[in-house]
């Protein structure tokens, strides 16, 4: 199982929370252990190209959760 950081914990839950669809669920569920952080990864990539730049609070937060989630992908 990944070690999941406190950090990335915050933020994934944020995202969980945040009421959109493309990353909601996705975020539960790697929350829950229903998905992985392989899984997970693309979904955050597509929303920091649909929205990492439109001065929203997640904006930068997906960057920070990407990087953190490619440290796991590749620890694993």
């Amino acid at each position: 199982m990944s070690v999941k950081s406190e950090e990335l914990t915050m933020i994934i839950t944020k995202f969980a929370d945040s009421g959109w669809d493309l990353i909601d669920e996705p975020s539960r569920a790697w929350l829950e252990g229903r998905m992985s952080s392989e899984e997970l990864l693309p979904i955050l990539m597509e929303a920091d190209l649909e929205c990492g730049s439109c001065g929203c609070e997640f904006d930068s937060l997906y960057k920070i959760a990407i990087t953190e989630l490619l440290q796991i992908t590749s620890a694993e």
